[in-house]
C-alpha cells in the first residue's frame, strides 16, 4: 500500500521535470513525460484498487505519513487516506485524466506553449489526487487551492487574448469567495473540535454536536460556500461558462470531469457534518435543483458548442447536489463517475469538430458533419445520449434515474425536488440533441479540414465504451436491482432507506424514461424537422427576449456587475490617489522637511558647532536641575 504515494507523486514529478528541466525538449519528450506520468499514475491506481478490493469489506488504507505542522496541539500531516469513496474518485481522476492527456498530445501539437500546457495539466492532476486522498482537511485544502491555481493558469493559457485573461481572473476571484468561506469553516472546526483529521473530526461531530446545533449549522454552511464556488452552483456559478476560454482538453479535464466535482466530494466526505445540520443539507438540495433548471434553460439558448457543455456541467452537478441534499450520497458519486465519462467524451468530440473547422465554435455555422467527421459524430451522439439519459443503453440513464428515484423516495426527498429533476431531464435531452441536429445534420456549411489521428481517436473510443457500459454497476429494481456500486460505497456512505410500492416505483421509472425521450423528441421537432411554425415561434418578441435572458445566464452576470464590479471600480476611481498611501506620503514629506531644516545647521563653521554644543550642554544641565 506504500504505492499509494506514487499516485499524486508521479504527476507532480512530471510537473517538476517539465517546469524546471524541460526547456529545449522536443514535443515527443514533453508528451512522453506529460502523458506518461499520468498514465503510470493511473496504472498504480488500478493496482491499488486490486489490493483494496481483495481486502475485507470496509477496509481503510492509511500509509505512514510525515507531520506537516506541529504548533500548540495543531499537528496536521502529509497523510493519505484510501477508502471506497477516495478510490472511486482517484480512479476517475487518473484514468480520465490520462485519456485527456493522450488526446492533448496531438491536439496541442505545434502550440508554442506545449511544455507549459503539460506542466500545468500534470500539476492539476497531482493537486486533484491530493484533494481526494488527503486524510485531513488542511491537506485536502492544499489540493483544493492547487486545482484552483491550475484552473487559473489553464483558463488563461492563451494569455495574449485579453478576454482569456479576464475569464481566468473571473474564475479565480469568484471561486476565492467560496474558498474564503471554506477557510473560515476549517478554523471553526479546529477551534471547536480540536482536529482536522477527517475520520476523527467526523466522529467528534457525531458525538459532540447534536443535530441542528448552531455550530454544526455554521460549519456546514461555511464548507458549503467552498463547495458551491468550486462546483459552480448558485450563487457562485458565473465563472464556469467563461472558463471555456481555455483549450478544449482543459474544459474536459478541469471543468467537466474533475475539478468542478470537488464540491460534491467535499460534501460527501463530510456527510456526517451535513447529517448534523439538516437545514443546510436541505439547502444543498434546493441549490442543486435551482441550478440544474437555470443551467438547463441557459444551455438551450447557447450557440457556442462549448458553452452549451459548460451549462450542461452546471446542470449535472446540480443533480449531484440534489442527491446529496436528500441523503443519497452514493447516488451523487455514481453520477459523478458516469458524468466524467460522458462529459469528457462530449468535450473531446467537440474539440475534434472545432479543430476540423478551423476553431469554429458556433453550431449555427456547422452542419452536415455526420458524414464528414464520422468518429466525432458517433462519439458525440453516444455522449449526448448518455447525458440525456437515453433509457437502458447508456450509463447516464442509470445514475440519473437513481437520483430521481431517491429524490422522490428518500427520507429527505420531496415531490418538488423530483419535479425539478424531471423537468431538468427533459431540458437536457432538448438542449444536447439541439446541438446534435444542428451541427451534424442538414446542409454542410463549412468543410472540415484536419482530421483526428490515433492519439485523439483512442480516447474517444474508450470514453464511448465507458459512457455506454459504465452504469451497469447499479441497476434499478425493475432490471434486477443490482447494487454493486452502492454496496461498495456502503461502509463509507450510508444508503437511504426507501419504502414504496412496486406500482409507485414503476411509475417513477417510466416518467424518468419519458422525460429523456420527450426532450430528444422536442429537439427533433424544433431543429430537425422542416416545419414553419418553429421558425415563426423563434422570431416572436417573447421568444427573442427569453433567449436573450437565458443566453445571459438569467442575468446573474449583469446583477453582479451592478452590485459588486461597478461599485468597486467607482470606488477605485474616486480613491485613485489611495488615501492609505497619502498617510505614508505625508510621513515621507515630514521626514524630508526635517532633513532640509536640519541640513541647514551643517554649514561647516566650527564656531557654530561649538556654540550649539555649548548651548545644548547648558540646556541639559538646566533641565536636570529644574527637574531635580
Amino acid at each position: 500500500m506504500q504505492l499509494l504515494w506514487l499516485i499524486p507523486a508521479l504527476p507532480l514529478a512530471g510537473f517538476v521535470l517539465l517546469a524546471l528541466g524541460g526547456r529545449g525538449a522536443s514535443e515527443r519528450t514533453i508528451a512522453t513525460i506529460g502523458v506518461g506520468s499520468v498514465g503510470v499514475s493511473a496504472l498504480v491506481a488500478v493496482l491499488v484498487a486490486i489490493d483494496f478490493i481483495a481486502a475485507p469489506a470496509g477496509a481503510v488504507f492509511r500509509p505512514s505519513s510525515a507531520t506537516w505542522i506541529d504548533v500548540a496541539g495543531f499537528a496536521p500531516a502529509f497523510g493519505l487516506y484510501l477508502d471506497a469513496l477516495s478510490l472511486v474518485m482517484v480512479l476517475v481522476v487518473t484514468i480520465v485524466g490520462f485519456l485527456i492527456h493522450l488526446y492533448s498530445a496531438e491536439l496541442m501539437s505545434g502550440d508554442e506553449g506545449y511544455r507549459r500546457f503539460f506542466a500545468c495539466m500534470n500539476l492539476f492532476v497531482a493537486a486533484m489526487c491530493v484533494l481526494v486522498l488527503g486524510d485531513n482537511l488542511l491537506f485536502l485544502y492544499l489540493g483544493w487551492e492547487g486545482v484552483g491555481l491550475c484552473s487559473y493558469l489553464l483558463i488563461g493559457y492563451w494569455y495574449r487574448d485579453p478576454a482569456n485573461g479576464l475569464a481566468a481572473r473571473k474564475a479565480f476571484v469568484v471561486t476565492r469567495a467560496g474558498d474564503a468561506a471554506f477557510t473560515i469553516g476549517l478554523l471553526l472546526l479546529f477551534t471547536q473540535l480540536g482536529t482536522l483529521d477527517i475520520p476523527t473530526l467526523m466522529q467528534r461531530v457525531s458525538t459532540q454536536w447534536p443535530p441542528g446545533s448552531a455550530l454544526a449549522t455554521a460549519a456546514a454552511l461555511l464548507l458549503l460556500g467552498g463547495a458551491v464556488g468550486k462546483s459552480a452552483q448558485i450563487p457562485l456559478q458565473t465563472w464556469l461558462p467563461d472558463a471555456m476560454a481555455g483549450p478544449t482538453p482543459v474544459s474536459a479535464l478541469i471543468h467537466a470531469a474533475t475539478m468542478v466535482t470537488a464540491g460534491v466530494y467535499l460534501i460527501a466526505r463530510t456527510h456526517v457534518l451535513y447529517a448534523a445540520a439538516p437545514a443546510v443539507q436541505a439547502a444543498v438540495g434546493a441549490l442543486g435543483a435551482a441550478t440544474l433548471l437555470i443551467a438547463g434553460f441557459s444551455a438551450l439558448a447557447q450557440n457556442d458548442i462549448k458553452r452549451v457543455l459548460a451549462y450542461s456541467t452546471m446542470s449535472q452537478i446540480g443533480y449531484m447536489f440534489v442527491a446529496l441534499g436528500v441523503g443519497a450520497w452514493s447516488a451523487a458519486i455514481f453520477h459523478f463517475m458516469t458524468h466524467a465519462f460522458f462529459k469528457a467524451l462530449l468535450f473531446l468530440s467537440a474539440g475534434v469538430v472545432i479543430m476540423s473547422l478551423h476553431e469554429e465554435h458556433d453550431i449555427t455555422k456547422m452542419g452536415g458533419l455526420r458524414t464528414r467527421l464520422p468518429v466525432a459524430f458517433w462519439s458525440f451522439v453516444i455522449g449526448a445520449a448518455s447525458l440525456a439519459a437515453l433509457p437502458l443503453i447508456t450509463a447516464g440513464f442509470y445514475s440519473k434515474d437513481l437520483i430521481l428515484s431517491r429524490a422522490w423516495s428518500a427520507p429527505h426527498g420531496s415531490p418538488a425536488l423530483w419535479a425539478a429533476g424531471w423537468v431538468g431531464a427533459l431540458l437536457t435531452g432538448a438542449y444536447i440533441f439541439r446541438v446534435v441536429f444542428i451541427a451534424f445534420f442538414g446542409a454542410v456549411r463549412s468543410e472540415p479540414g484536419a482530421r483526428a489521428g490515433f492519439r485523439m481517436t483512442l480516447p474517444l473510443v474508450v470514453l464511448s465504451a465507458l459512457a455506454l457500459i459504465g452504469g451497469f454497476v447499479e441497476l434499478p429494481p425493475f432490471l434486477g436491482g443490482m447494487h454493486a456500486f452502492s454496496t461498495f460505497l456502503a461502509p463509507v456512505l450510508p444508503v437511504p432507506t426507501t419504502a414504496w410500492s412496486t406500482a409507485v416505483e414503476i411509475t417513477i421509472e417510466m416518467l424518468a424514461m419519458a422525460a429523456s425521450l420527450a426532450g430528444i423528441y422536442v429537439a427533433y421537432v424544433l431543429f430537425m424537422k422542416d416545419r414553419p411554425w418553429p421558425a415563426r415561434l423563434a422570431r416572436s418578441p417573447v421568444s427573442a427576449a427569453l433567449r436573450a435572458f437565458w443566453r445571459g445566464g438569467f442575468g446573474f452576470d449583469a446583477l453582479y456587475d451592478r452590485l459588486f464590479v461597478r461599485p468597486y471600480v467607482e470606488a477605485a476611481r474616486v480613491n485613485r490617489g489611495d488615501f492609505v498611501d497619502a498617510v505614508y506620503d505625508a510621513l515621507a514629506a515630514l521626514t524630508s522637511a526635517l532633513y532640509r531644516t536640519l541640513s541647514r545647521t551643517q554649514d561647516g563653521l566650527m564656531r557654530h558647532y561649538a556654540g550649539a554644543i555649548t548651548g545644548g550642554a547648558v540646556l541639559i544641565v538646566a533641565l536636570a536641575l529644574f527637574l531635580w
